[in-house]
């Protein structure tokens, strides 16, 4: 049965006539202990059905440890969109992207096949002066209409630096995941491995730059008062 009705279908067919570069989606499952793993496959396969522009490649977390190694995929399911050349732009989703989240998915493979995007000017000159990488963590729900925002601008840091990547990740399906990092609330960001440093709610460019500096050291070099983009 079509997870995807035929209103929504013809949406994101309109909407994936935007896609300049061809893009591959490599999506993980594993037969055991993953609820939501052929659901994710199968809504993946329907989006690359819109467009021929979109192929999708499906490996087995437990068998296939090289191919998720080299992505860094240590759970599922996972999706990784990126250039159909192989190009990573450490865009990663860990659980299913449905409800809201769908629409994460959908600016994912459009902005991945752009590999550009559009932050403050003070965005892109903290992220070339990075000086280790950043591992960005945006834990949600599927019912959480204020999700997708956090993880959208994730994903476009990710995109934007080749020392950021950026994870979805859907908190119910990761409950441990969740409790290490003290999930209550969603969107919930974190910036560091340790869980020191989060942001909580759909924050600003602004505010999750700032304290995405304060992470690695730099001086906070952003506030409210800089220019944004609505």
């Amino acid at each position: 049965m079509p997870l995807l009705d035929d209103a929504i279908r013809e949406e994101v067919r309109t909407m994936l006539t935007g896609l300049t570069e061809p893009v591959r989606v490599v999506v993980f499952t594993q037969p055991f202990r993953c609820q939501y793993c052929a659901e994710t496959r199968q809504l993946v396969e329907e989006v690359a059905a819109l467009s021929d522009k979109i192929t999708v490649e499906v490996y087995d977390l437990s068998q296939d440890r090289e191919e998720a190694m080299a992505l860094g995929v240590d759970k599922a399911p996972a999706i990784v969109p990126m250039r159909a050349d192989g190009t990573d732009y450490g865009v990663r989703f860990f659980g299913i992207p449905s409800g809201y989240e769908f629409g994460s998915l959908l600016d994912a493979i459009l902005t991945v096949s752009a590999g550009r995007v559009d932050l403050m000017p003070e965005t892109m000159a903290f992220l070339e002066a990075l000086p280790e990488p950043l591992h960005l963590q945006v834990f949600v729900t599927p019912t959480c209409p204020y999700c997708p925002r956090a993880v959208v601008l994730a994903h476009h840091l990710a995109v934007a630096s080749p020392k950021v990547r950026a994870d979805m990740v859907e908190s119910l399906e990761f409950p441990e995941l969740a409790d290490r990092y003290h999930v209550y609330g969603v969107p919930r960001t974190v910036i560091d491995e340790a869980g020191q440093y989060f942001l909580e709610g759909a924050a600003p460019e602004w505010m999750l730059v700032a304290r995405m500096q304060e992470a690695v050291g730099m001086p906070v070099t952003v506030n409210a008062d800089a220019h944004r983009h609505p």
